[in-house]
C-alpha cells in the first residue's frame, strides 16, 4: 500500500532543505542528540492513560563490573502477571531510556506487564559484545526479581537484534526462561545484502549507509560479524521461545526481518510475523503521532498477548522477592550516586 500520508509529510518536511545529513557525517554524540530530539514524546498535559504508568529508576550490576541503568515500568491498569526485559533501538549507538519511554509505557499498559527497560552500553565507546553482556545481565536480574511471571525478551531495531542474542545465550546457559520474544524490525544481516537490494534502501529516514556506519561502530572487527548474535540469519535458531516479529513496508530492514521469520519457522519456532503496511522503520516509537502506527503497534502487542496466553499464578513469596530485588538494585544505585 502507499506510504502513510503522515510519514510522507514527515519525510518531505525533513528533506525540505536538502537530503538529511547521513549518520557518518556526524559524531556519535550528534547522532544521539538527533535521535533523542526526533523521538516522539508527549506535550506534558498528562492526559494520556500512559502517563499513569509508574516508573522507578535503578541500576543492575553486570558480570564485568559494568553498572547498567534500568527503568522499571508498572502498569496502572490490570497487572496480568507478565514482565518484559526491553532493549531499545538506535543502531547500538543512539537511543536510551528516555527515547523509548513512551514505547515502554505502551507495552506495560497494553500487556498488563512490568517492563524493565535497559540502558545498555553503546558503541563506539563500548563495541560488541558490551551491549549484549549488559542485556544478558539485565535479563537475568529481571528473572530473579520478578519470579513467577511470564518473561518476554524484547526490543526494537538494534534492541531486537540484542533480544534474539539474549534468547540464544539463555538457551546455551540453561536460563533464564523466556515465554516469548518481541522483535520489532530487527537488523539480522550484517552483510546488508538484503537491505542494499531493497527498493527502500534510501529515502525513508533510515538508509543502508546509516546501517553500515552503525555496524562499523558496533562491530569494528569484521570477523566478529559472523558471530551468531550479530549474523542472526546464519545463527542456530532452534529451540528458541515463540517470537512475534514486526516489520515495516518502507524499511530497508524489512526483507531481512521477513527472512528471519522464515528461518525461525523452519527451525520449528512458533513465530508470528506482523507486517507493517505503509509504515517506516521506527514506527513503534511514533504511536502517539501516527494513527496507522498506533494501530499496528496494538496489533503486534495483541499477537504477543495471544502467545503469552492466560495470566500466570505468581510463585509463593514472589511479591516479596520482587520488592527485595528492586530495593537492592535501588540501594546500589543510590550508593553510586546514580539514583534518579
Amino acid at each position: 500500500m502507499p506510504l502513510d500520508r503522515i510519514f510522507r509529510s514527515l519525510i518531505a518536511w525533513q528533506s525540505a532543505d536538502g537530503p538529511p545529513v547521513p549518520a557518518r557525517a556526524l559524531t556519535a554524540e550528534q547522532v544521539r542528540e538527533r535521535y533523542l530530539a526526533n523521538s516522539v514524546r508527549p506535550d506534558g498535559h498528562g492526559d494520556s492513560p500512559l502517563d499513569a504508568v509508574s516508573t522507578e529508576d535503578l541500576t543492575v550490576q553486570g558480570p564485568d563490573g559494568a553498572v547498567v541503568p534500568c527503568r522499571v515500568y508498572s502498569p496502572a491498569g490490570t497487572d496480568r502477571g507478565r514482565v518484559m526485559t526491553f532493549l531499545h533501538g538506535g543502531g547500538w549507538v543512539a537511543g536510551d531510556l528516555d527515547s523509548h519511554d513512551r514505547a515502554c509505557r505502551l507495552v506495560a499498559e497494553s500487556l498488563g506487564s512490568v517492563v524493565v527497560s535497559v540502558g545498555y552500553r553503546r558503541a563506539p565507546e563500548f563495541p560488541y559484545p558490551a551491549a549484549l553482556v549488559d542485556a544478558c545481565a539485565a535479563a537475568r536480574w529481571t528473572s530473579r526479581s520478578f519470579p513467577g511471571r511470564a518473561h518476554v525478551i524484547g526490543g526494537d531495531s538494534a534492541g531486537a537484534s540484542l533480544a534474539l542474542g539474549v534468547a540464544m545465550e539463555a538457551r546455551e546457559a540453561g536460563g533464564p526462561e523466556f515465554a516469548a520474544q518481541l522483535l520489532l524490525y530487527p537488523p539480522a544481516d550484517p552483510s546488508l545484502l538484503f537491505a542494499a537490494s531493497s527498493e527502500c534502501a534510501e529515502g525513508y529516514l533510515l538508509s543502508v549507509d546509516d546501517m553500515a556506519w552503525f555496524y562499523d561502530l558496533y562491530v569494528p572487527d569484521e570477523r566478529r560479524r559472523r558471530d551468531p548474535a550479530v549474523d542472526l540469519l546464519h545463527a542456530d535458531l532452534r529451540n528458541l521461545p515463540p517470537a512475534v516479529i514486526g516489520t515495516a513496508e518502507f524499511d530497508p530492514l524489512r526483507d531481512e526481518g521477513v527472512e528471519l521469520a522464515d528461518k525461525l519457522a523452519v527451525c520449528e519456532v512458533d513465530v508470528r510475523h506482523v507486517p507493517g503496511p505503509g509504515l517506516i522503520h521506527g514506527y513503534f516509537l511514533m504511536h502517539e503521532l501516527v494513527p496507522a502506527a498506533a494501530k499496528r503497534a496494538q496489533r503486534v502487542l495483541q499477537e504477543l498477548d495471544a502467545v503469552l496466553g492466560p495470566v500466570r499464578e505468581a510463585e509463593p513469596g514472589a511479591a516479596e522477592e520482587q520488592a527485595a530485588g528492586r530495593s537492592e538494585a535501588k540501594a546500589a544505585a543510590a550508593a553510586r550516586g546514580t539514583s534518579r
